[in-house]
This record gives C-alpha cells, structure tokens and sequence, in this order.
C-alpha cells in the first residue's frame, strides 16, 4: 500500500510555508528512493498548529506540526510514514484538544478529504443532501430548511428558508442563486477555508437552493484577494459539470442547474448583497434602495437568492441528516452550528465550529488561550470592522443572535479578533470612521460624509480639544448614520465606535499634554 502524505494547500497553511514543507518532503522521498501519494488538503483550521502534516497509518491517520522544512529528514528518520514519534507529533488528528471538542457539521469533511476528488468527497457522505433534494418536491425542499432554523450566517441572520421561499412564489421565466463569497471581514477566513479545502459542499448547496426555488443558473462572486480560491472553485465547478452534478440533469434527474465563477474587482461594499448585484452585472458596486428586494428583482431584474458561503454550505447536511437533527444544535432562534474564526492577539488562532450558545469568555480564554503576548485581554471585537467592542464583563454572553443583539452587538460572520489592554480605543473607534470614509460606495450621505466628519472629530478628541463637545458630537454623527444610512456599512459604523466610547470611556479623554509632561 503506497504511502498517504496529507501537506494543507489552503492560503493559510501555504503562509505559514505549507508549500516548503512539501518540496521538502517530496525531495526526501525522492532521496531515500520511497514511493508516496501527496495529498494537499484543506487545513483542519487549528493554524496554531500549521503546517500541519499527517500521515495515514495502517492505525488511522497521526499529525504531526507545525512543521518546518528543517523538520522533513528527522521526522523520515523517526519513521514518520507509520506515525513514528517526534517532537513534533500530535497523534490523531481528532484527538488534538482544539478539534475534538468541536461540533463539525459544515466543516466535517475539511482538511480532511482531497478538495478536488469527488469520489473522496462522495465517500465522506458527500451528494446525499442532493440525491434527496432532486426527488422531492420545492417546496418540500424549502421546507425542510425553514425548519431547520438555518439563518444567513453572512451577517444579518435572517432565515434562509424564507428567503428561499419568497423566490420559489415569485414568478418568472429566469431565477438566479447567487452565492455571497466576497469575504472582507477582518479576522474572518470560514468562507476561504470551506471553498479551499471542501468546494463540492458549497457546490452542492446552491444545487439544492437552484432545485428549491426554481433557479437554473447560478454564481459564486468571489473577492478577486482570494487568487487561490478562484482556482479550486473553477477547478471544482468543471469537474461536478462533468460529473453530471451540474448541468441539464442534476444527478440524472429532471432538474437542471449550472453556475459559474465570478471575481470581483475589489471593494467592502460588494459584500452587501445589492452593491453585489450591481458588479455583478458589470456596473460600479453600489447599494441599491429596497423595496423592491432581490428576491423579487435581483440579479438583472430577476428573482434571486443571495446567500453567504457558509449558509449555502450548511444546507447538504441539512437535506441528508433532517431538519430536526440541525435544529437539535443551538439555542433560542440560533439553531445549528456556528464557525467561529478566532483572530488577533491570541495564543490559538483558529476556526472553532460549534453550536450556537458558548459565550464569549469560553471562546477567548479557554478556546482561544487568552493572548498570544500573555497580557489581559482588554476587547474582542465580534462581527468583523462594523462589530462591537466588548469588555471582558461582557464576557458572559453567548454566542447567539438574540443575546449580541441585547447587548448592542452583532455576530456577524462570526469573526473574534482579541486585543490585549495596550490597545487604543480611540484609535480603533478612529479606523471605523476611516474604514468607513475609505470603503463607502458614496451613495448615501450620511455614510459618504458622517464618516469623514467622525475621523475629524475623533482626531480633535485625540488633540484634547474640547472633549465633552466632541464626543458629544460624535454621538449624534452615529446616531444619524445608523438610522440614516441606506445599508449596513454607514449603519453599522457606530457600533464599534459607540461600544469603545461607552465600554472604554478614559481612552476618549486623553491626558492634557501639560499634565503628561508633568
């Protein structure tokens, strides 16, 4: 039996010198004349841990990492290839702390399969949501969504089912699928990760939406950052097309359903889903009044879904295992599981996919591991650059939309960056502001202009000049923007700039230059 040599092809890996450690490995193997199967799989998403090579054994597979080229002859020396000891040696991969205490049900098979072989991907449980979709009625189909409780994990969290449903009533001759893959969150990296390292799933999922609603056509608009991902994915589509996966036949079946791979030219903005719609249809990304919805006239007027990666991705278990079963995971109206992408000063950095309802003090201190510099933490930031700031006494709010809500949060993409207490408050409320200014599309006034105004503000807070009337001004700038602003980007600006003004008020009063030289 030829040896089986799993090396992560994903962007993250290959940053932390994935591809090194494999020219290193093939050149040992060809050195000691030893005969070997190279697999670049998806990372696992413990980065802490990569590179992080494993090796299936006669006993199951054993990682090893994260590993160094310098680490390559030893480990062979070790008798790596049987899962021999090394400093280096983790045991099985599913044993590893981080991993097993995850609930993976999206993320089951990545970092796990070959990306790019659907035999692997079919033998890992792989088609079963379709094969069962494409004999059931649309409505049926959308059914079973709606009670799963699944929701846009994108940002808004509203519930996919009825979305889907309000495509599936509306008549026309064309309906589009629409996949939201325009990742542009800070520390957010789920929709990369589940694109690179198990494509055929996202693949599957707007099979199945197009089956639902009665969409023939669909697009994956991937962010032009994500080079990598353009590539699986197009690799991806061609071989499910060939496959008989997509096509005029879905599976043999009466439906037909095909998709292509768009890329987009670069801009926050296109991650709300109308600005989307413009770039996609060839126009300057900007947002779009509603009514009327996408829904009802989308994509080049057309009924369309627009669905993030990861809500697309949740669906093929849903179709394969039952509604009851996903809405088993969770709590209140958060049903199913959540992955959770933990980045910034932190000792383990990762995706963490696990029901709805840890709170946030188990997924920074005891998920994550506190700070990588080993200072307190001082804030997490939830829900990407538009998420709030919370203090560590907000530490026991659970991971669930209802409870953020409450607290003047969003979950958003499920993105965790942590900050240790040297961080700046007012300097990160002022990147809000720029952020903002910078990545405005300019429709709408109160976002074009509010942001510009709020870094002026905050840059004479900074200087101490009049104090009290800056921040008094500054709240009334993001009062107007919230409820003035026409999508998310200038409406949800104020929430990190607000939850860092009242969370952490004496970084909003500076000391007066006289005082600090005394």
């Amino acid at each position: 039996m030829i040896p089986r040599i799993y090396i992560p092809g994903d962007s993250g890996a290959l940053a932390l010198g994935a591809e090194k450690v494999a020219k290193a490995v093939r050149a040992e193997l060809a050195e000691r004349g030893i005969e070997a199967k190279i697999v670049r799989n998806g990372s696992r998403g413990a980065y802490f841990l990569e590179p992080m090579v494993e090796v299936a054994t006669a006993n199951g597979r054993v990682a090893y990492g994260p590993v160094k080229p310098s680490d390559v002859k030893s480990l062979f020396d070790c008798g790596f290839l049987t899962g021999g000891h090394h400093k280096r040696w983790l045991g099985a991969p599913d044993k590893i702390p981080f991993l097993a205490r995850q609930t993976r049900l999206t993320f089951a098979r990545c970092g796990v399969t070959d990306p790019l072989s659907l035999d692997h991907y079919k033998a890992h449980g792989g088609l079963n949501g379709l094969q069962n979709a494409v004999a059931m009625k649309p409505a049926d189909i959308v059914k079973q969504v709606t009670e799963s409780g699944l929701r846009g994990r994108g940002g808004a969290g509203f519930p996919t089912g009825i979305k889907w449903k309000t495509v599936l009533d509306t008549s026309a001759e064309r309906k589009y699928i629409v996949c939201n893959a325009d990742e542009g969150d800070s520390g957010t990296f789920a929709d990369r990760m589940i694109m690179e390292g198990d494509p055929f799933v996202l693949i599957e999922g707007m099979a199945i939406a197009g089956i639902a609603t009665g969409a023939t056509k669909g697009f994956i608009y991937i962010r032009s950052e994500y080079p990598h991902v353009v590539v699986v994915m197009q690799k991806a589509v061609e071989i499910a097309r060939k496959a008989g996966v997509l096509g005029v036949n879905v599976l043999g079946s009466a439906n037909s359903f095909d998709m292509e791979v768009r890329v987009g030219a670069g801009a926050y903005v296109c991650g709300e889903e109308t600005a989307l719609l413009d770039s996609l249809e060839g126009k300057r990304g900007q947002v779009r009044a509603k009514p009327p919805l996408p829904a009802h006239k989308g994509l080049f007027g057309k009924p369309t879904v627009i669905n993030n990666v990861i809500s697309l991705a949740s669906v093929p278990v849903i179709m394969d295992k039952g509604a009851a079963f996903y809405k088993d995971f969770g709590m209140g109206r958060s049903r199913g599981t959540i992955p959770i992408q933990i980045a910034g000063n932190v000792k383990y950095p990762g995706l963490y996919e696990a029901a709805f309802g840890m709170t946030l003090g188990e997924i920074v201190d005891d998920i994550g591991g506190g700070t990588a510099t080993g200072r307190p933490v001082k804030a997490v930031q939830v829900g990407g650059p538009l998420g709030a700031y919370f203090p560590r006494a907000l530490f026991d709010t659970p991971f669930d939309y209802e409870a953020f809500a409450a607290k003047d949060g969003l979950i958003g993409h499920a993105g965790i960056v942590v900050f240790d207490d040297s961080a700046d408050m007012l300097k990160q409320a002022r990147f809000a502001m720029e952020f903002c200014a910078i990545e405005s599309c300019g429709k709408c006034t109160p976002c074009r202009i509010g942001s510009t105004r709020g870094v002026e503000v905050l840059d004479r807070l900074a200087q101490n000049i009049e104090p009290e009337k800056q921040i008094a001004l500054v709240t009334d700038l993001c009062n107007t923007m919230k409820f003035g602003s026409l999508c998310a980007l200038g409406g949800f600006t104020p929430y990190p700039v607000m939850s860092a003004l009242n969370h952490f008020p004496d970084d909003f009063r500076p000391t007066p230059v006289a005082e600090a030289a005394e």
